[in-house]
């Protein structure tokens, strides 16, 4: 009997090793091996990644996940108004830009900003879904936020159940492809078509 049955889930980079790993011991054709790898996937590898994120430096400076609502990685200031973020982009200083959720008025900032952080809203939301047209990095829906415009602060609530308090100006950085906010700027990795990714491409 089976009690419970659901979709086995992987990132991009482990679907294009297991195609390219299929084709290899043949396993799979070419056709299905091609097949075997969602546009979703190609999507996370050709966006900016950060650079280790199996390190012990990296998974400590994790602060609050969220739902990985448009893929990438994104480093910059904290902002709460589209203003802020314009003002910053016009100085070449980079943004976050941190809502409860966005609206249609705020795609100036949107569009100016590195990212997408709102404490609520769906893979479906204004914010998710203007990301992703725009190939902004985006996390909605974390619960664990709150955002407080007039005092400008954020106030998250760590697992231990401690809060952390960060102010507008201060760095953080969004892994869009896991939905995880970080304190501080995370070293970001360029795209690159090397190795496995290479292998398939050149199918």
């Amino acid at each position: 009997f089976m009690l419970q049955t659901r979709t086995g889930k992987r990132g991009g980079e482990a679907a294009v090793k297991i195609a390219v790993d299929l084709l290899e011991e043949g396993l799979a054709t070419k056709e299905q091996s091609i097949t075997k790898v969602l546009p979703e996937h190609l999507d996370q590898l050709l966006h900016p990644r950060f650079s280790d994120v199996e390190s012990t430096s990296y998974k400590e400076a994790v602060l609050a996940r969220g739902l990985p609502a448009s893929p990438g990685a994104a480093v910059g200031r904290i902002c709460f108004t589209n203003e802020k973020v314009v003002e910053n982009k016009n100085q070449d200083i980079p943004s976050i830009l941190v809502r409860d959720e966005t609206s249609p008025d705020d795609v100036e900032g949107m569009y100016a900003s590195e990212g997408i952080l709102t404490a609520r809203g769906g893979m479906t939301s204004h914010a998710a879904v203007v990301a992703r047209g725009w190939g902004r990095p985006c996390i909605c829906g974390c619960t664990d936020i709150n955002v407080d415009e007039a005092k400008g602060e954020l106030t998250i609530t760590l697992k231990d159940g401690g809060q952390k308090i960060l102010k507008e100006g201060d760095y953080i950085s969004l892994n869009g492809n896991e939905g995880e906010v970080l304190e501080g700027e995370q070293l970001v990795a360029p795209p690159s078509i090397t190795g496995n990714m290479k292998t398939f491409m050149d199918l």
